[in-house]
């Protein structure tokens, strides 16, 4: 099967020099993209106060910044392929900061949901997947190492910003904090600056691939077969989203598996300073809690990363990646009966263990599935499909908790779905690949008769 794309052409990814500036540059884009929507939740119980609503009302602010960061993927894709990455993302460095800084300003809930939700969840959108984008250019041998590295930003920002609002919280007060947080949220503006993009040339490629080599991860360097097409002299015009990578069955396989990751992967981190809270526990030492996820995270992330660049592991990436949901998933449903300080701590180190692996593997898996040049178009497809699941999963368990006044049944389901996602990945990876597998090998044995018709 043969897909002509236009696309401009990086001359090579250096894989070092200016790229460690812009992962630096992805790990703090990373951090603030990933980490700010857990780590708002400090912020939770006061705004039950001041609102007077409950669980499920909160946790809206944290999924609408979810869903804006996931669902504004495919306009993010068009965005960057008509200015480029930089200018993007220095408009949404602006977003992410008026919209923090407005929602300071709000009198009631629904007004903290458009600023503090989609605002400023666009924002973070704007900023999150160019800075992705800008990474797989720059990075092609130590892409994955490059991926856990700047993956290890949400963690390391996670162990800084929750205690941080707290701190923020019992000194300034709610609306004290979230005008702090809106400067601090220029800082993507900076990062923003520093995406400097690769010198290419216009033309026009033909990716010619199998659809066996589409579920495989390809080796360093070879993410899918190029041709480039010499004799077309014609202009072309560039597409803004490619909906062919829709023909891509482990595409399809992916983005299934991923919807129900979703559903139950934030739930915990969302409702757990909640519920440390509930359960007596002082709000200093329940804010430390996401640190401790986010101070284990630090270090799973890069590891993970690393080991995912080995030889014999990267070609089975996709079983890899449902290790790790069902290690996720497990966590979650041990530690539903968890009401203890010391069990809560242990659940975090274990969690923060899991969620790391899930978080260096997503990206990489699916870049390794669909490739570099069709990746701003696939990862844009993915994330709306995710902003739906996302839009789902936390207030339906906030709804749970409001409603039956019991924690126990949010891990249960949100460990079960992601178990139930990863044995679904697996099983749908290994069918598609042996399918492949079996149709390449009846094609060979047709071609030996073609050219040997009297063997």
């Amino acid at each position: 099967m043969g897909i002509i794309v236009d696309e401009r052409e990086i001359e090579g990814a250096p894989d070092g020099g200016w790229g460690w500036i812009v992962l630096l540059g992805g790990f703090v884009i990373t951090g603030f993209s990933y980490a700010f929507p857990k780590a708002i939740s400090v912020y939770f119980k006061e705004l039950m106060k001041e609102f007077n609503c409950g669980y499920s009302d909160t946790a809206w602010i944290s999924s609408i910044i979810l869903a804006m960061l996931y669902g504004s993927g495919p306009v993010c894709s068009i965005l960057v392929n008509t200015f480029g990455c930089r200018p993007v993302m220095l408009v949404g460095g602006l977003l992410a900061s008026g919209g923090m800084i407005s929602a300071s300003f709000t009198n009631n809930i629904i007004q903290l949901y458009l600023t503090a939700g989609v605002i400023t969840g666009l924002g973070l959108a704007l900023n999150f997947q160019p800075s992705l984008i800008m990474l797989g250019s720059y990075f092609d041998k130590r892409r994955p190492l490059a991926n856990g590295l700047a993956a290890a930003g949400s963690p390391v920002f996670l162990s800084a910003l929750s205690p941080l609002g707290q701190i923020l919280l019992n000194r300034y007060g709610w609306r004290g904090g979230f005008l702090i947080t809106g400067g601090l949220l220029l800082n993507c503006c900076t990062c923003a600056a520093v995406m400097r993009p690769l010198k290419g040339k216009e033309r026009k490629v033909i990716a010619c691939f199998q659809e066996l080599k589409e579920m495989l991860p390809p080796e360093a360097g070879q993410e899918n077969i190029i041709c480039e097409n010499n004799n077309d002299k014609r202009p072309t015009k560039k597409k803004l989203l490619d909906f062919s990578v829709l023909c891509n069955r482990g595409l399809i396989i992916y983005i299934i598996a991923k919807f129900i990751v979703v559903l139950g992967l934030f739930v915990p981190t969302i409702l757990l300073v909640n519920y440390a809270k509930d359960q007596g526990v002082p709000e200093q030492d329940a804010a430390f809690l996401l640190s401790i996820i986010g101070f284990v995270d630090i270090f799973a992330r890069p590891t993970c990363g690393m080991l995912a660049g080995l030889n014999w592991i990267r070609p089975k990436m996709s079983y890899f990646f449902s290790l790790a949901l069902i290690f996720n998933g497990l966590t979650d449903v041990c530690s539903a009966t968890s009401t203890d300080y010391k069990e809560l701590v242990i659940f975090c180190v274990f969690f923060g263990l899991s969620y790391g692996m899930v978080g260096a593997l997503q990206f990489e898996v699916l870049m390794g599935i669909v490739g570099t040049n069709s990746f701003s178009s696939a990862l844009g497809l993915v994330l709306l499909f995710e902003a739906v699941a996302v839009l789902i999963g936390p207030p339906s368990a906030g709804y749970l908790v409001d409603k039956y006044k019991n924690y126990e049944l949010i891990f249960y389901m949100a460990g079960g779905e992601l178990i139930a996602a990863a044995i679904f990945l697996a099983l749908a990876s290994f069918c598609l690949i042996k399918q492949n597998k079996h149709k390449d090998s009846q094609q060979k044995h047709h071609a030996d008769v073609v050219i040997n018709p009297k063997r």
